[in-house]
């Protein structure tokens, strides 16, 4: 009963991706399990960039199946889009490879404009959204009015829930917020040729993963954003509207906990975050815009500058025990190549007391000064290096304290962007 689960540790942007289609090589099925289009995950075969918005990064795999669980909030535009796309670059995608819960939510154009137009009226108390729809889609699950994957393969069920939300919406974009309404006949015939489009890719993908369980198949379970996203355990309000912990993946994916064996958080060696919110150990000075200008730090959703920053060890520690993490994949290491001293943050002080626990109350409490371990960089390239032991002494010293302070071990750690840029450590197979 193989299973991986790998989720985000910081503030998403940590490569997840590219692990996730590292070890998809391996895997027989891998399950996105939350989130919607407003993540992307970045994949490189050979010098191809790939940007994946909503299909899980194992399509790229011959063998591989892949399927969107229940709680994703499916953008059927950006979907079909996305298997174009491939299609265009000589992948299949069919209905034998790909899977779509009939219970997953599904984006409407209305959601869309209420976001943008919420994201306007709140003003200083924004949040910078995406602006994809994905907070009012999932407001809409919660308040039992939205229209899921199920109702868009029946023209019959999507005429008769369609009318009921777009009149509530309607009444919500014009009359609260002055908007344009939206006519029924219009999204109605969209929509319908969406779900006649999708038809054939709609599958029980609970039932699928305990099948694939069951008979001993490896199952790969995949997130978007990251802990410190979580709508319950992130950084409050500035976080995303679904779970993306390990208990996102529980009720997302249609799975029981006992299932899950091992839970791969993805660090990446410094740490980023788009949007507004606390940040202990952001740069805003010449060494931020460095990390920012050496990684390409823009969001490969909307191409936002993002805020770049020291490693951050007591978030790392919260991530850890939240999601009850058994090993880390750190990426990105090859962008402090060129730094001649690295730091990463041990503690906090707050108006002169000392802190060692991170939480989004602590954060809440005032601004947090970081206390600083600093570490000498290796200032070489190590975009080439393939095995553990060949990394410089300094980023084997980097690495050993990580793992000294969060008490688990590194298992991967990538070196550069593409496939054969990652050093899986022996002894580690992880699927």
């Amino acid at each position: 009963m193989p299973s991986l689960v790998v989720v985000g540790t910081q503030w998403g942007d940590e490569g997840k991706g590219k692990i996730v289609d590292q070890l998809a090589e391996r895997a027989d099925l891998v399950v996105r399990f939350q989130g919607g289009a407003n993540a992307g995950h970045t994949i490189y075969v050979g010098e191809e960039k790939f940007v994946f918005h909503l299909l899980p990064s194992g399509i790229l795999h011959e063998k591989c199946i892949v399927a969107i669980g229940n709680g994703v909030v499916l953008d059927p535009e950006i979907l079909m889009d996305e298997i174009n796309t491939l299609e265009d670059h000589g992948f299949s995608v069919s209905p034998e490879n790909l899977k779509i819960s009939p219970l997953a939510h599904v984006v409407m154009p209305y959601h869309k404009r209420l976001d943008e137009l919420q994201e306007m009226r709140k003003s200083e108390g924004k949040v910078g959204t995406t602006k994809r729809g994905i907070g009012p889609c999932y407001e809409d699950k919660m308040a039992r009015i939205g229209i899921r994957v199920m109702d868009l393969i029946d023209e019959e069920r999507l005429s008769k829930r369609l009318r009921y939300a777009l009149e509530l919406k309607n009444d919500l974009i014009t009359k609260i917020y002055g908007g344009e309404p939206f006519t029924y006949d219009e999204l109605f015939e969209e929509y319908a040729d969406y779900g006649r489009r999708l038809d054939d890719f709609v599958y029980d993908v609970s039932y699928l993963i305990n099948d694939f369980l069951d008979n001993n198949k490896k199952v790969l379970f995949e997130g978007a954003q990251a802990t410190c996203l979580d709508i319950d355990f992130g950084t409050y309000p500035f976080v995303t509207s679904s779970s993306t912990t390990i208990g996102g993946a529980i009720t997302g994916s249609g799975v029981a906990p006992k299932r899950l064996e091992e839970i791969l958080g993805i660090v990446k060696a410094y740490t980023t975050r788009v949007g507004e919110g606390m940040f202990p150990t952001e740069l805003t000075g010449e060494i931020g815009q460095r990390i920012r200008d050496i990684a390409g730090e823009y969001g490969a959703s909307t191409g936002r500058p993002r805020r770049c920053g020291w490693l951050d060890l007591l978030m790392l520690k919260y991530a850890v025990r939240i999601n009850g993490i058994t090993s880390i994949a750190l990426t990105r290491l090859d962008v402090l190549d060129s730094f001649e001293t690295i730091n990463a943050a041990t503690g906090y002080t707050l108006e002169g007391a000392e802190i060692e626990e991170f939480s989004p109350f602590i954060l809440s409490l005032g601004e947090l000064k970081p206390v600083f371990r600093t570490f000498k960089g290796w200032q070489k390239g190590i975009t080439e290096v393939t095995t553990y032991e060949d990394l410089p002494e300094e980023a084997r010293t980097y690495i050993a304290f990580i793992e000294e302070y969060l008490n688990v071990p590194v298992s991967i750690v990538s070196v550069g962007p593409r496939r054969d840029q990652t050093i899986i450590r022996p002894g580690y197979t992880l699927l």
